[in-house]
């Protein structure tokens, strides 16, 4: 049987669910093909769970007043018969449907089918650290490409021995928050290095964000809000390097967010992009203020997601990856850096899935 909560949580989902068929069906969000490409992929995401608590409800209503007839007029045998048969299969439908429904609601939210935009920063270890994030970068490209989703990339500060510094780039298709919200955290990288002479293995670090992608009208920013600097863009392979101040720094004075981009050569679109960035981090943090109100700030998931979790560890030399947080050790690192990571998410998944089952 649903627990009370449960019970409550599925009514405001189903309730969700109505307002977003009237609103895609509105001329408003009609004319606003952003808007209603969001609204489109959270009714998607709540469909499955809305139709099962639909057709729970039904076979509720038929048990009942199968119930109620049979408590009514249970003197003739033969139809006591039958209405004790029915009540045997629709309570064993009752309990599958339950069943499924714990299922569905513990695997979906809101944000489960949104598309993301991924910031990878080099940590500590110098060059070798800046090497690894272009090797994560490429690794998550993959994937994505096994996955078919599309990727975008956003900004990348490189270095002279082809690492990167840091880099942001989004990430588009079916379910993909879904999928790589738990990379969230630092990622430890064990081998040696390029640059490395004696052959002495190194550990360095690097740290991801997966940020939920935001619509413009999902989170406030208002103007006066935000300060913009323009400076020449740098780095190797800028074309445009001091000859156009096209790159751009933005700062959110409320909460001292600072975005910056560079690799467009148009300033208008840095900033595009720039806001795009700041949306999304506004918006997680918003996520993460809601859910600590409600008092189960990520508790059902796996780890924090904060990037300061060391989460992960790519051990080169034993060709072997290590996810800390659910004790997963795989060999086959080489598969998994040409975007074979269906293993690791599939766990992760699976992990945060038997965690809500068990609080439900």
């Amino acid at each position: 049987m649903l627990s009370e909560t449960l019970v409550k949580k599925l009514d405001g989902m189903s309730s969700r669910y109505a307002e977003l068929e009237r609103l895609l069906a509105s001329a408003e969000v009609a004319s606003n093909p952003g808007r209603a490409r969001v609204l489109s992929k959270e009714l998607g995401s709540l469909a499955r769970t809305v139709r099962q608590y639909d057709a729970l409800r039904t076979l509720q209503t038929r048990y009942a007043e199968t119930k109620a007839l049979l408590d009514g007029d249970g003197d003739d045998p033969e139809f006591r018969q039958l209405a004790q048969e029915e009540l045997r299969g629709l309570d064993e439908q009752i309990t599958k449907t339950e069943e499924a429904i714990k299922d569905s609601f513990v695997t979906t939210d809101k944000d489960t089918a949104r598309d993301v935009i991924v910031e990878i920063r080099a940590g500590t270890g110098g060059e070798e650290a800046a090497l690894f994030v272009a090797d994560l970068f490429r690794m998550y490209q993959k994937y994505a490409e096994k996955k078919g989703w599309k990727t975008e990339l956003m900004h990348t500060h490189a270095t002279d021995l082809g690492g990167l510094k840091e880099v942001f780039f989004s990430v588009e298709g079916q379910d993909v928050y879904k999928h790589l919200r738990h990379e969230s955290g630092v990622h430890r990288v064990q081998r040696v290095p390029v640059t490395e002479a004696s052959g002495r293995r190194h550990t360095s670090t690097v740290t991801v964000a997966v940020l939920p992608a935001a619509e413009e009208e999902e989170v406030e920013i208002k103007p006066e809000d935000l300060e913009w600097d323009t400076f020449r863009a740098s780095g190797p392979g800028g074309q445009n390097v001091n000859k156009v101040s096209s790159a751009v720094r933005l700062t959110h004075k409320p909460t001292g967010t600072v975005v910056h981009m560079q690799d467009d050569r148009s300033q208008h679109k840095n900033r595009a992009k720039a806001l795009r960035v700041l949306r999304s981090i506004l918006y997680e943090r918003k996520r993460a203020e809601e859910a600590k109100a409600r008092g189960d700030l990520r508790r059902a998931q796996v780890g924090t997601g904060d990037r300061s979790e060391r989460i992960r560890t790519y051990n080169f030399p034993e060709n072997r990856l290590s996810d800390h947080r659910i004790g997963l050790t795989l060999y086959k690192l080489d598969a998994i850096m040409l975007g074979d990571l269906d293993d690791v998410v599939g766990a992760l998944n699976e992990h945060e899935r038997q965690q809500r089952l068990g609080e439900l």
